[in-house]
């Protein structure tokens, strides 16, 4: 099973497990098992768990609204340690039941657990997903130092194995090294891509709004299939998220991701990931308070239009 990372005694928001009466919940995923650089993901459920309490009442400034009362916590799921594939085989029998009576938000772990929670998805909606994907990596590379999957290939294999629309797939904040044919891959197959280079000086709703638009035309051209969204916190620049595993200078700001989050709340997504964080590697808590704080807009964004 997962290590000491597991079952951390801390809550989301110090609310309690999920019950009947809560249609959203969290759920940590204490894994870091495909980390190609600093280790340590497996750590972070329990650190932005810790990171949630600066949120007192929970009450979010814009939506004005908090998501207690709502939600819980239904800890960490039990995973071996070890192994990839075991890994997968025994998180996607254990995100079905929780997938079948919450809205879920799942906090990584690194990113490689994405395509678990993708199949899940898919056997749940009988229908490929959406997705909007911020992260530094476009994660389309087709082998992974090696093995033949990883937190570096999720994106392909989801795509091949028809769990999500190429078409409807949109990534934010891209920059890292990579080959043309990987940083091409969801273009050349019909998504889009906002590099970080795209979004320099863009912080506003006004200034986001081509962007916004976009997203939204995209997926209203192709029905409004349900809609995932995961989080590499490294998205973000080291100087707002130094505890990840794989920094990229030239990143996104905090203030650049909250407000795709806030102005696309309406948006009809059905759940989301967060992942990535590295607590070993964190200044002053930076990056769990980051994620925290995205983990909290997503879902009040959530209460607020579809609760």
């Amino acid at each position: 099973m997962s290590s000491f990372a597991f079952c951390s005694d801390q809550r989301f928001l110090k609310v309690g497990p999920p019950t009947a009466d809560t249609p959203f919940a969290v759920a940590g995923i204490a894994w870091d098992g495909a980390t190609t650089h600093r280790p340590g993901a497996r750590l972070a459920p329990r650190a932005v768990r810790e990171a949630s309490h600066m949120l007192c009442d929970a009450t979010h400034p814009f939506f004005e609204l908090s998501p207690i009362g709502l939600l819980g916590d239904a800890g960490d799921l039990a995973l071996p340690n070890t192994s990839l594939e075991r890994m997968r085989a025994a998180l996607e029998p254990r995100v079905a039941p929780l997938l079948a009576r919450h809205h879920m938000a799942w906090i990584g772990g690194d990113h490689s657990i994405t395509l678990s929670l993708l199949r899940a998805y898919r056997r749940h909606f009988g229908v490929p997903l959406a997705v909007v994907h911020f992260d530094a990596h476009c994660d389309t590379w087709d082998t992974h130092f090696g093995e033949p999957g990883g937190h570096g290939t999720w994106v392909l294999e989801a795509v091949q194995e028809g769990l999500v629309r190429a078409d409807c797939f949109t990534q934010i904040g891209i920059r890292s090294a990579a080959e043309r044919a990987a940083r091409e891959f969801i273009p050349v197959h019909g998504g889009q891509v906002f590099t970080a280079r795209d979004l320099r000086g863009l912080v506003s709703p006004a200034q986001l709004a081509p962007v916004l638009a976009a997203i939204r035309q995209r997926l209203a051209q192709h029905g409004h299939p349900p809609l995932y969204l995961t989080l590499d916190i490294d998205c973000l620049d080291p100087a707002y998220a130094p505890g990840t595993g794989t920094p990229e200078p030239g990143g996104l700001s905090t203030s650049q991701v909250l407000t795709f989050l806030e102005e696309l709340a309406d948006l009809p997504f059905v759940g989301m990931d967060c992942v990535e964080v590295s607590p070993p590697f964190d200044h002053a808590e930076l990056t769990s308070q980051a994620a925290a704080v995205f983990l909290w807009t997503y879902l009040c964004g959530r209460v607020a239009h579809h609760g």
